[in-house]
């Protein structure tokens, strides 16, 4: 892409031209005294330090909690003017939260009107946009949708982590938006979290290693210089532990029966119940790189709480609340000098004594929040109220000037980094970045990266280009499912959402010359086809309502309606015993969110593929199922042998899965990598039968002590399994 350090906004462009062209025509009598110079946080020859520190000095209180106030985008289209007259700081788009007509044009007139009321205020502080593109610029039609996180965790390549967050930076910027609520650097411990695609893996090595997203997004921009335009400030998040809260804390109430807006999340926003050393060693490792390597300039922090186990008490504290994690450890141990954001209406679950039904913002909860370290507040509908609490404790002293002015400070840094004042207006020239073909084509590439291969009996895998193939499984044809949550809206949608290649599409253009039927539900006869190819699994959500004995998502797709289980829905299983008693060989692939239980009492599946949520480019599945390019994806989570086993993971006691952490079999050649044919030699003594009875353990262990650095003891321990 085409960078544009220190170009103008053309807006900016035209008024200097005019300038310039009338100022001959201006009589000398009408001149005015040579102007004041300017202050010098409008000054971009002066150190950005200088500049905040300028800027705040000249700051009333009131513009100063409006600095720390983020709204909604919805909260204010229909009367603009508010971003001026409640002096925002920011504005977010929550998922599904777009202009009338969502197309990235439209994307860009947005955020500059909104803009061009921020810039109306007193002192001109522009306005900083922020939006929720977690794989992808998935909110807005047309833009290219990557493979979930889970999914490129799968991939182990870091390079290509990089260069999906590059591309999605350049699509996020080419629409107005210079802030990405991403990535999700949670450590994903329990399947049935409604959110465990958004992470990388179960193993914090592995997530750390993933944290070079933050550059991607970045790029230089967090290492002590500026932005260029086609780069995008990054959010580490949920700090910290959201993905180790612990199943039914969210709610003590059962769900059965009520309806589903009475429902409550099982394990989404729950309570991480830990020791500190485990906290640390496991959901506070991936924010190391995070800060010191690639310096991420917002945290978020989590909705859950922790409760420390060492006091014996249990007495968990909200994240939104804990000032020795986010002042103490955050910004004081871990040296933290970006700002903290909320996430959306994060401090009104802080409890209030005096409100014990929790009945929504109060004084108490605002200064709790600010004084436990929150910069800038998330609060889509309630942005009034907040100032106003938190204008009320700043007068009564329960919230220092020197508290506020921190925060402020540590926003108008970033605000100052990403060019804001100098360029407040996105430009339209770079638009055809959205949905480019170039990034299409990473997309794909990643997609095929991703697959993982679990089984492949008598060699089913790679196939034939000149087969007869069934198809079916209701996941074959469906685009809004192979790209799951956050896409579009917030909880996505099964159906044609986005543009892009099925993996039915990608099959016909892979293989031209396949004869291919397709029978979504396996109704059609399917004798006398070579292979079948089932493609089953989850279909789209978000959160707590992808919780395993969560809430219903009322307002969904029926297909979405259906109860979340780590085992096959019913169906779905139906379509493959079906199909796979009528062929010959029979390839499964599962396309969900985390593992899905797949019974096979048969033996009739040949082989199994975890295509995770593979998002617009579903070629890329079928580029390794027709062996343009090979499988080399290992499983970034455990795939257990039964939904009673969860959670379990990497490291635990006990360990039998029915595939371990860092399984996954591999096609064409390894290249002379000596990790890669470790393994194979290891997970073909499992498939042969000889591999001794802690096999698994063994593998998954292998493949932690890889990513941890430690290849010798890696290569040891599959030495043992392959014995």
């Amino acid at each position: 892409m085409r960078r544009r350090t220190c170009t103008r906004s053309r807006i900016s462009v035209v008024a200097a031209s005019l300038a310039a062209l009338l100022a001959p025509l201006v009589p000398a009598w009408a001149a005015t005294p040579e102007a004041a110079p300017a202050p010098a946080y409008l000054d971009s020859r002066q150190s950005t330090e200088r500049r905040v520190a300028d800027l705040l000095g000249r700051m009333t209180l009131e513009e100063k909690i409006g600095q720390m106030t983020q709204a909604e985008r919805a909260a204010v289209a229909d009367d603009p003017t508010l971003v001026r007259t409640q002096m925002l700081g920011s504005l977010l788009s929550g998922g599904g939260s777009t202009p009338a007509e969502n197309t990235p044009a439209a994307w860009v007139e947005m955020v500059n009107g909104f803009q061009e009321q921020a810039l109306q205020t007193r002192l001109k502080i522009p306005l900083l946009y922020g939006i929720d593109a977690v794989h992808g610029h998935g909110n807005v039609q047309g833009a290219t949708v990557f493979p979930h996180n889970v999914g490129l965790g799968a991939t182990r390549d870091p390079r290509l982590v990089e260069q999906v967050n590059r591309a999605t930076a350049e699509e996020v910027r080419a629409t107005g938006i210079p802030w990405n609520f991403a990535p999700c650097l949670c450590v994903s411990r329990d399947a049935r979290w409604g959110r465990s695609y958004e992470s990388f893996g179960e193993d914090p090595a592995l997530v750390s290693q993933m944290a070079v997203a933050v550059e991607g997004l970045q790029g230089d921009g967090g290492k002590g210089r500026g932005f260029d335009d086609d780069e995008v400030l990054a959010t580490a998040k949920h700090f910290a532990g959201d993905g180790g809260t612990r199943f039914d804390t969210a709610t003590a109430e059962a769900n059965e029966g009520k309806p589903w807006w009475e429902q409550k999340y099982t394990i989404d926003q729950g309570i991480t119940v830990t020791n500190k050393r485990d906290f640390q060693r496991l959901h506070l490792a991936p924010y190391g790189p995070a800060l010191d390597r690639y310096g991420v300039g917002s945290v978020m922090p989590s909705f859950s709480s922790v409760d420390w186990t060492e006091d014996g008490v249990g007495n968990p504290t909200k994240m939104h609340a804990h000032r020795d994690l986010l002042t103490g450890t955050l910004k004081g141990r871990m040296d933290f000098d970006g700002f903290v954001i909320s996430d959306w209406e994060g401090i009104h679950q802080i409890p209030d004594p005096a409100d014990p039904a929790n009945t929504g913002l109060t004084a108490y909860k605002v200064r709790t929040a600010v004084n436990a370290g929150i910069d800038m507040f998330m609060e889509p509908n309630t942005s009034r109220q907040f100032q106003d609490l938190l204008l009320a404790e700043a007068a009564a002293g329960r919230v220092s000037q020197a508290r506020i002015d921190d925060a402020v400070g540590r926003i108008l840094t970033k605000k100052f980094e990403l060019g804001l004042f100098e360029n407040p207006y996105a430009s339209a020239d770079d638009l055809d970045e959205v949905g480019s073909r170039e990034h299409r084509s990473l997309a794909r590439s990643a997609v095929a990266k991703s697959q993982v291969l679990l089984k492949n009996s008598r060699g089913a895998l790679p196939l034939s280009g000149k087969d007869s193939i069934y198809v079916a499984g209701r996941n074959a044809d469906d685009i809004g499912n192979q790209a799951g949550g956050w896409t579009i809206t917030w909880q996505g949608a099964s159906g044609d959402l986005v543009p892009g290649d099925t993996i039915l599409d990608g099959i016909r253009q892979v293989a031209p010359r396949a004869d291919v039927t397709y029978s979504a539900d396996g109704s059609a006869p399917a004798q006398g086809a070579d292979v079948g190819v089932v493609v089953v699994g989850e279909t789209p959500y978000a959160e707590g309502y992808g919780d395993v004995g969560g809430p219903e998502c009322g307002w969904c797709t029926p297909a979405q309606q259906e109860e979340k289980s780590l085992t096959l829905q019913a169906g779905d299983q139906a379509v493959v015993d079906k199909v796979c008693a009528a062929v010959d060989t029979c390839v499964v692939l599962v396309v969900s969110g985390r593992p899905q239980i797949v019974a096979d009492p048969g033996g009739r599946i040949d082989a199994l593929v975890a295509s995770w949520l593979p998002g617009s480019e579903g070629a890329g599945v079928a580029d390794v199922l027709f062996g343009r390019k090979p499988f080399t994806g290992r499983l970034p989570v455990t795939w257990p042998a039964t939904a009673a086993q969860e959670p379990i993971n990497v490291g635990d006691a006990n360990y039998r899965p029915q595939y371990p952490f860092g399984w996954g079999l591999r096609t064409g050649g390894h290249g002379g990598d000596r990790d890669a044919q470790a393994l194979d030699r290891a997970q073909a003594a499992v498939l042969a039968g000889t591999a001794p009875a802690d096999w698994a353990e063994l593998i998954a262990g292998a493949e932690h002590a890889r990513l941890a650095g430690d290849a010798s003891n890696a290569r040891n321990l599959l030495a043992k399994v392959a014995r």
